[in-house]
């Protein structure tokens, strides 16, 4: 399936905000390009399968030196808009290379079955006054949350790695058969 480029545009201001952030998530590899050398940053590539809408999505988001592509991340923000309002959030690059990295340790190329992505408030909040899981003030209203499995690969396993990594919030939810991921101060649940 082919995804649409939305109408929202980066402006370069945010465009440099977004990718300073990446690159600081990358960490010192950048900085320093002696180690760059002999240790490269991981492939910026994400395959995803969206469960609602039935998409697919192969996206090379940003290259081994850290140049992110403006058109797959716009791709990356039509994927995983509402699924209830179609509305598009740009998504938060430090979550994008926060499931590289996890894909990268344990998926190995597979598939990423995503169950959510953003969520417009309104949405949100039905799925709050539902008792439907939600908060009030998600991360997911924001673009910093997604909720994913990559099959073939133990929920514990990718719990672990996550948890590993230190970066944000890691969500456990086995009876659903997810991990939520976001971008907020590292903690588990």
């Amino acid at each position: 399936m082919e995804i649409q480029h939305t109408h929202d545009q980066w402006s370069r201001r945010g465009f440099l905000k977004f990718s300073l952030a990446g690159l600081a998530l990358l960490g010192s590899r950048l900085l320093f390009p002696d180690s760059a050398s002999s240790s490269p940053l991981p492939n910026g590539h994400l395959r995803l399968y969206n469960s609602y809408t039935d998409e697919r999505l192969n996206v090379q988001f940003r290259s081994r030196t850290g140049r992110y592509d403006r058109g797959a991340l716009k791709d990356i923000n039509f994927f995983l808009r509402c699924n209830h309002t179609n509305s598009v959030r740009r998504m938060d690059i430090r979550l994008l290379e926060f499931m590289n990295m996890i894909e990268k340790t344990v998926g190995r190329g597979k598939e990423i079955r995503i169950s959510s992505g953003y969520r417009s408030p309104a949405y949100n909040e039905k799925l709050f006054i539902h008792e439907q899981g939600a908060v009030l003030n998600s991360f997911h209203t924001k673009g910093k949350a997604m909720d994913f499995s990559i099959p073939g690969v133990k929920l514990s396993a990718i719990r672990r790695t996550a948890n590993s990594l230190h970066i944000g919030g890691v969500g456990y939810y086995r009876s659903r058969g997810f991990i939520h991921i976001d971008t907020g101060r590292p903690r588990s649940w």
